[in-house]
């Protein structure tokens, strides 16, 4: 290879990588639909904040809600979801909304916590039957959605990358073979 064959690989490659670059930080920005903006209500939030804390309560570690999953949540269905996705989300809420009244005749806020956790059992049940019998195509059930963002949220938050999961702020080397012993939190 010659001098000026080299030259033309390395533009091509280094101009590829600029332009793709381009092209990928383009397609971040389609804008959320009107429904999903709503999210950034703080009520909306602190509703998503308070079902991620039933999902993933402080124990020994701190809760979902300390750790800003209900921050987390709407930026990702903005950003990330298609719009019927967005939309089998938005219809999900209420839904959660509407089995809380049922059940309880209370808002799914006004809940105890163990009324909270029963009814999302009940729902995490329902998703289960709705994802084995669910046809391609078809979306995902709403509370999988919910269940997915949270432990996503929680486990690349700070809070739960260095408390519930053991982490190491300057790795070494690769050490594929570490002896696991029960109890042990995940390396995050």
């Amino acid at each position: 290879m010659n001098r000026r064959e080299a030259i033309n690989r390395v533009a091509l490659v280094f101009g590829g990588t600029i332009i793709g670059g381009q092209l990928f930080l383009e397609g971040c920005t389609r804008p959320a639909t009107k429904d999903v903006a709503s999210l950034f209500e703080k009520n909306q939030t602190d509703f998503l904040g308070d079902i991620a804390d039933t999902i993933l309560p402080a124990t020994k570690t701190p809760g979902a809600k300390e750790a800003g999953v209900g921050e987390f949540i709407p930026v990702m269905v903005r950003d990330c979801y298609t719009e019927q996705d967005q939309k089998t989300f938005m219809e999900g809420l209420t839904k959660i909304e509407e089995a809380s009244n049922k059940k309880y005749s209370k808002n799914f806020q006004q809940l105890s916590a163990e009324e909270r956790t029963a009814l999302l059992i009940d729902l995490d049940k329902e998703q289960q039957e709705y994802q084995k019998n669910k046809k391609e195509g078809e979306p995902n059930h709403y509370f999988r959605m919910i269940k997915e963002l949270t432990l996503l949220g929680y486990f690349t938050s700070e809070l739960g990358a260095t408390k519930a999961l053991r982490y190491n702020p300057i790795p070494g080397r690769y050490d594929g073979d570490i002896a696991y012993t029960k109890g042990d939190k995940a390396w995050a």
